[in-house]
């Protein structure tokens, strides 16, 4: 049975869009319909507005799409052979959806099916820039009260970050370096301080930094500043294509190297100096293994990401977003998140 129509928010074309009312989704078998309360404004979001996103060329997403994939809501209704018990939970969801026939889906690791859709990102499934999303209910992680919609769309990245803090493998008393001080970045932090690490941090800016030492995290340097110290492991969540090498320069011998940023081009790295410091480098695609283990640190505070939200807007105010204006009264922080309900239905 179809609903009233919703409001989504439509990117139409590189720096295009339109607020349009769409057909109510509707559950298919498998799947659930949410109520979306919280959507994170991402990277990748940024990277389809510009253009620039590399699944655009690679004919992985075309225009017109609907973005969204850092969300949290309530279960609204359930298709064919969904546990009906789902009605009226609060919910994250994956991003990654894997065919679930494959071997890499079989084993565990749909987040790299070769056949993978993205929710808001990749395969043309709809994302959560709307009043209502449909998604398949092996994808969704229950959220328990004390994670409020807030935090709850804070796990998807923080899922990211948690798996990048894991890879770097730091111990206590180890030093630990995160290139990068945006969302990713500073909940990379957050986890490697949980962990016991002295945690380190280089921005672009010293401006950058400021809000990082709010954070607590004192030693913040630029590139030309880093101090000469051994990091025992060493994060790259920038953008920029020269510093995975430069990571590699400031690692000290025998440490862990961890990639979870993307260059529009390609970053080269000289394996020989690898081999030589006898480093290991990890790269991280996708929060999908992380999701449940970051629910919980959320829940018990062992990481609260709550100070990354700057703001949050509602529908008619993502394009100016995407366009890089922050709203007049945002905080420090670097995360915009949006609340697609209608002005009335939103709590605050």
């Amino acid at each position: 049975m179809k609903g009233a129509p919703v409001r989504a928010f439509v990117l139409t074309g590189p720096g295009q869009y339109e607020v349009r009312e769409l057909p109510a989704p509707v559950a298919g078998p498998g799947e659930v319909v949410v109520d979306v309360a919280r959507v994170g404004v991402c990277g990748t979001d940024l990277e389809f507005f510009s253009g620039e996103m590399a699944y655009l060329r690679q004919g992985h997403a075309a225009y017109p799409m609907r973005l969204g994939h850092e969300w949290a809501g309530r279960v609204a209704a359930v298709g064919d052979d969904v546990d009906p018990g789902w009605v009226g939970r609060r919910v994250m969801g994956d991003t990654m959806l894997g065919c679930g026939a494959c071997r890499r889906c079989l084993r565990g690791r749909q987040h790299v099916c070769e056949q993978r859709q993205e929710v808001g990102i990749r395969g043309g499934r709809a994302g959560a820039l709307a009043e209502r999303l449909a998604v398949p209910v092996s994808s969704l992680h229950a959220l328990p009260d004390v994670v409020d919609d807030a935090l709850g769309a804070l796990v998807e990245p923080g899922g990211n970050a948690l798996r990048a803090a894991r890879a770097a493998a730091p111990g206590p008393g180890d030093r630990a370096l995160v290139l990068g001080p945006g969302t990713i970045g500073l909940l990379v932090a957050m986890f490697l301080r949980a962990a016991g690490a002295e945690v380190h941090l280089m921005g672009a800016t010293e401006t950058s930094l400021a809000f990082a030492r709010q954070l607590g995290f004192e030693h913040g340097w630029t590139e030309d500043s880093v101090p000469g110290l051994p990091f025992d492991a060493i994060v790259d969540a920038t953008n920029a294509a020269p510093l995975p090498a430069r990571a590699l320069e400031l690692v000290e011998p025998g440490g862990r190297l961890v990639y979870i940023g993307l260059a529009g081009e390609p970053s080269r790295v000289d394996t020989r100096t690898l081999v030589l410091k006898d480093v290991t480098a990890v790269g991280i695609l996708s929060a999908s293994p992380g999701l449940d283990a970051t629910i919980r640190a959320y829940a018990d505070r062992t990481v609260d990401p709550r100070p990354l939200i700057a703001a949050t807007v509602g529908l008619d105010e993502v394009g100016p977003v995407l366009a890089g204006r922050r709203p007049a009264d945002a905080g420090p922080g670097p995360k915009i998140h949006v609340d697609p309900r209608p002005r009335a239905a939103r709590r605050t």
